[in-house]
């Protein structure tokens, strides 16, 4: 027997998930949620689309199932995997020893994940707080992970550059408060990092031996950073950016 399901159209999956269970009169763990439509708010509120679920009842229905009179949706937002419940304080709707997942981090994860199936891509997206992060400057590290996505990250970094820059103002745009995004594809931030400081220390060393300065290619604003922390603490050599975006540079010379 075919089990029952029920799909439901909301702003939110989880003001969707909240209508459906209401309407089966069964709880989270009763059913199986799969979202059919992630749903889109469009570029700042343009081309908005609604969210789309189904919820599938893992037991045979029984006679709660047949409500004819579907409940008022419930204005509490349930997690997924939470048993709905009478609106109450946040403790109430899951264990204590259960941490509490950040909405931000669901949030940002839709979004990219949409973003990037619209832009040609299959990828796999993880969201997790920045050890930065703070209640009034969030600061969420995203990693994207799928087969050739080399054409995501582009030459220089340009392409994804342009990704973060865009899921930046969207997440704010949908949160309503400032959220700093740093999106990385395949460990590409992180091993552009290492090589960064790989070439500021030889870099370094070439300017004690010649006791010239040298003026690095034109890099982003992080990259730039990255480049003056290696060499902050450096004994003989020290850094200043010159010149106008998008062609700043370092400079590495020696101390005064």
């Amino acid at each position: 027997m075919a089990r029952p399901t029920l799909e439901v159209i909301a702003p939110t999956v989880e003001e969707a998930v909240a209508r459906g269970l209401a309407q089966l009169g069964l709880t989270a763990a009763d059913v199986s949620v799969e979202v059919l439509d992630a749903g889109s708010r469009g570029w700042f509120g343009l081309g908005k689309r609604q969210v789309r679920v189904r919820l599938t009842v893992h037991q045979p229905a029984d006679a709660s199932l047949n409500s004819t009179s579907p409940a008022a949706p419930t204005p509490v937002l349930i997690p997924q995997a939470e048993p709905l419940s009478e609106p109450a304080s946040a403790s109430d709707l899951q264990p204590a020893s259960a941490p509490r997942r950040d909405p931000i981090l669901d949030q940002t994860e839709v979004m990219l994940a949409h973003l990037v199936r619209a832009m040609g891509f299959d990828a796999q997206i993880s969201a997790r707080l920045d050890e930065n992060d703070q209640p009034n400057h969030r600061c969420v590290h995203v990693d994207v992970r799928g087969r050739d996505l080399s054409a995501l990250v582009g030459r220089r970094a340009e392409t994804l550059n342009a990704l973060q820059s865009i899921a930046t103002l969207i997440v704010g745009k949908q949160s309503g408060q400032f959220v700093q995004l740093v999106v990385d594809v395949e460990g590409y931030r992180a091993r552009r990092e290492k090589q960064l400081r790989q070439l500021a220390k030889r870099m370094a060393d070439q300017v004690m031996k010649t006791g010239r300065r040298i003026v690095l290619e034109p890099m982003s604003a992080a990259e730039r950073r990255i480049i003056h922390l290696a060499l902050r603490d450096h004994p003989s050599v020290t850094t200043e950016s010159i010149g106008e975006e998008p062609r700043r540079k370092v400079t590495i010379r020696l101390k005064k």
